[in-house]
């Protein structure tokens, strides 16, 4: 009989951000069906846990959220729902404020329903709320890896820089991975990725017991048909699979696997 250790453990990915609006969520989703389209068994835990909207890109009306769980209401199994694109996901509940900052509670009930789920997944991605409040961090420190998502603004990257920085110093990160969203032209996300790399170099490494190292996994191209799917409250994967950014999600899977 395997042993627990010894048992299949689930890799855990956080999706994170510097600010809001940079399609963390997005990605998130339309990356875990690109992953359950590779064959793997992907949960996706909206860990945004205040201000949620997975269930809106999703377009899903949950009855059962993580809420529930945390209060002892309902079962994890109960609060986890199928999602299109062959992936499960567990909802988190919106304007929910006792989850804006981290009590010994909270903190408590996400190390029990990650331990709870990682035996029973290939794949469990963590779609964050976006800064370095104490949550954020809190959520991304239980992590295996962590995909930081920007785009070309100037804000984005100052604020993915923060968000980098800080997990270098408090987390002891020295691998973080990046990709760029809304990429104006092929390179750009790439290019983006050298710039911080430098800075980061410049800054940040001099003052580490070892080199932080960015690592480019992928940009989405800006493509209109991200925002159809958007407004249509659609995975992209499945509304628009042959457009330009739904391949760059593809080969994004390709390259994390």
């Amino acid at each position: 009989m395997t042993s627990p250790s010894n048992a299949k453990q689930a890799r855990i990915t956080a999706i994170t951000s510097g600010k809001g609006g940079v399609g963390k969520t997005f990605v998130s989703a339309n990356l875990a069906a690109a992953f359950a389209q590779r064959g793997e068994k992907v949960l996706v835990l909206d860990a945004d846990l205040g201000l949620a909207n997975l269930d809106v890109v999703l377009n899903l009306v949950p009855k059962i959220t993580l809420h529930h769980v945390f209060t002892g209401q309902h079962t994890l199994a109960e609060a986890t729902l199928p999602a299109p694109g062959g992936f499960s996901v567990l909802l988190a509940g919106s304007g929910m404020v006792e989850y804006s900052r981290l009590t010994p509670e909270v903190r408590d009930k996400l190390i029990e329903v990650i331990e709870t789920v990682k035996p029973l997944y290939d794949r469990v991605l963590l779609d964050t709320g976006a800064g370095i409040s104490d949550v954020v961090l809190y959520t991304v420190s239980l992590a295996d890896e962590v995909l930081v998502v920007a785009t070309p603004e100037p804000t984005s990257l100052t604020d993915a820089y923060a968000t980098i920085k800080v997990l270098a110093n408090t987390q002891g990160r020295r691998h973080i991975r990046m990709v760029c969203n809304q990429a104006g032209r092929p390179g750009e996300g790439r290019g983006i990725c050298k710039q911080l790399q430098a800075v980061v170099d410049r800054y940040v490494t001099p003052g580490l017991d070892s080199p932080l190292q960015l690592e480019f996994v992928g940009e989405l191209p800006s493509d209109p048909s991200v925002r159809d799917a958007v407004l249509r409250r659609e995975l992209l994967m499945d509304a628009y699979p042959g457009s330009a950014a739904a391949q760059a999600v593809v080969a994004l899977a390709a390259k994390m696997a």
